[in-house]
């Protein structure tokens, strides 16, 4: 059956398989405002459009009288770009999708827009096409490609005509919005759309129900195309793909629809900042936390990274990655592919939370019991339930626990001078 451009026939959509089995992603935000790389990819809009007094003192510090915005893009330079790289990095980290920004509220294209002229990466800056050669890099490394899209953008003076019109007219949308989508799509066919900057008009101003129709029903990718909820205002959490809701959202308890939590290694930015510090990025522990209660509640991981303007990966934030990548080495089973359990987490603590793949359920404690045994109360084990501990040879020894669930007697972690692993899975079969 055909979609029709309304909602009520865009939502029933069933949701391509792949996302959902993927769970893990990386977001990488990369554009002009990595040139300042200072206070966040905001900086643009902070500087000339609040006026804020530490932005323009940081301008008038650094950079010669009379300096523009658009000043900063031949500086954007992506020289140590390798985008072959990047995708091994991608792939270590454990990730099933990468999502590139391929333009931000800024307006400038990551990929040579014919409606963007001289302010895309091709006519200016690196003079590289970003967006396709990290699409091929992806597709070579068997990793879903999805395009991050701003549909607006701040000073764009078609769009600000338009908002002085209170958004009556589309001349905006006409010429550059919806021309800069359908040539993202048909040029580079992305398994993802991550639609974002839509919160200033409601979804008829955006003409988002005649695009995502026309995606569905006669793009080249409208069978495995996926997409986010930011369609227009008021459509967040109530329609489209799946659900972002806000950023690093947390619902609590098992939603009822497909989501998403987007989260930061740079607590305070998702673009390069190079002023960072250590205490800024989240550590492994708080990553590891975010991705099991996240995939516990039936939601996707998307870690994001902000790059240089050169186009290097950070090395604390590779580290990050490579250690999320070596705990999933050991634990994805109990992740990818997975699906919410009847009890998402142990109702005496947050420290345990459960998976499941058809009959198997898996149990994830985030902290090592000290006298190990883990305690359990939700599984009810039958006399064959067998348990093992991911990453461990054998099979564990358990009892029924007095009152209900079980005791399992974990193997003696030898003492080590590193601190342990933030996160361990058992595997039970045979249990209810």
């Amino acid at each position: 059956p055909r979609y029709r451009p309304d909602w009520a026939s865009l939502d029933a959509r069933p949701l391509p398989a792949w996302f959902d089995r993927a769970k893990v992603g990386v977001f990488v935000h990369w554009g002009v405002f990595s040139v300042p790389a200072w206070g966040s990819e905001w900086f643009w809009w902070h500087w000339q459009g609040q006026h804020d007094a530490a932005y323009e003192r940081f301008v008038r510090r650094r950079f010669p009288p009379g300096t523009t915005y658009a000043d900063f893009a031949p500086h954007f330079t992506a020289y140590d770009f390798q985008p072959r790289q990047w995708a091994q990095l991608f792939q270590r980290a454990g990730a099933r999708y990468v999502v590139l920004t391929s333009k931000h509220h800024e307006g400038f294209t990551n990929w040579g827009s014919p409606v963007s002229w001289n302010w895309n990466s091709v006519d200016t800056g690196p003079h590289r096409d970003l967006v396709g050669e990290l699409g091929e890099a992806l597709r070579e490394s068997n990793l879903h490609y999805g395009l991050y899209h701003s549909l607006m953008e701040w000073f764009n003076p078609l769009y600000l005509s338009d908002k002085q019109n209170e958004f009556k007219t589309q001349s905006f949308i006409l010429k550059k919005t919806m021309p800069e989508l359908y040539d993202l799509v048909l040029k580079y066919k992305p398994d993802l759309i991550w639609s974002d900057g839509d919160w200033e008009a409601p979804d008829s101003y955006w003409n988002s129900t005649s695009f995502l129709a026309w995606l569905y029903n006669d793009s080249p990718v409208k069978d495995t195309v996926v997409v986010n909820d930011r369609w227009g205002r008021g459509c967040s959490c109530r329609h489209g793909g799946f659900y972002n809701c806000a950023d690093k959202f947390r619902p609590g308890t098992l939603p009822d629809h497909k989501w998403e939590m987007c989260s930061s290694l740079d607590k305070l930015s998702w673009g390069y900042r190079s002023n960072m510090s250590l205490t800024e990025v989240m550590d492994e522990r708080s990553m590891i936390e975010e991705l099991v209660q996240t995939v516990s509640l039936g939601g996707n991981y998307l870690l994001n990274v902000g790059p240089t303007k050169e186009g290097v990966i950070a090395p604390i934030f590779q580290e990050r990655l490579l250690a999320l990548g070596r705990w999933l080495d050991t634990n994805g089973e109990a992740i990818y592919e997975s699906q919410p359990w009847r009890v998402q987490m142990e109702n005496t603590t947050d420290t345990v939370w459960y998976t499941s793949k058809g009959p198997v359920v898996f149990a994830i404690f985030l902290l090592w019991p000290q006298d190990s045994v883990l305690r359990l109360s939700s599984p009810i084990p039958s006399p064959g339930t067998q348990v093992t501990l991911l990453g461990f040879a054998g099979t564990l020894e358990w009892q029924e626990s007095p009152g209900k669930g079980m005791l399992i007697t974990l193997p003696c972690l030898l003492p080590s001078p590193l601190p342990p692993q933030p996160g361990w899975a058992v595997k039970l079969e045979g249990v209810k």
